[in-house]
């Protein structure tokens, strides 16, 4: 068995003009609810719903609104000190996530950081593993 290892961007395409062409779909005239989008395969048609991915090298390839929510989940989202935390420690030793917990939450960053990491282990253990987003004003 395998896993997804890269993080894409993907937006739901909604029939606007405005991700229509940010993706480079062509509307097709007769069908009001799909356009035609190039991907590294060949042009394929994408549908109103369908999620517009974007890989590591820009390509752009649609994946079907029930495919994508059972292949793709929303990164973390956790507060700069901690993503700070974890870019700290992953420079120093980028394998050892036991460690980290072992030594955090207390090791090198804030009370409070250390408190958020031992409250919201699984999404720490998330976050090390597969990437974040940092709260926004955070």
């Amino acid at each position: 068995m395998y896993h997804k290892t890269a993080t894409i961007q993907a937006e739901q395409l909604d029939g606007s003009r405005e991700l229509a062409k940010k993706y480079g779909i062509r509307m097709m005239p007769r069908a009001t609810e799909s356009g035609m989008i190039d991907t590294l395969e060949g042009t394929v048609v994408a549908h109103y719903g369908d999620w517009i991915a974007t890989g590591v090298d820009g390509e752009h390839w649609p994946i079907a609104d029930d495919i994508f929510k059972k292949t793709y989940a929303e990164l973390p989202t956790i507060p700069k000190s901690v993503a700070d935390w974890i870019e700290k420690r992953k420079h120093n030793n980028p394998h050892d996530l036991r460690s980290t917990f072992v030594f955090s939450p207390y090791a090198d960053c804030s009370k409070w950081c250390g408190e958020w990491i031992e409250f919201h282990s699984e999404i720490f253990a998330r976050a090390w593993l597969d990437g974040y987003q940092v709260e926004e004003g955070k």
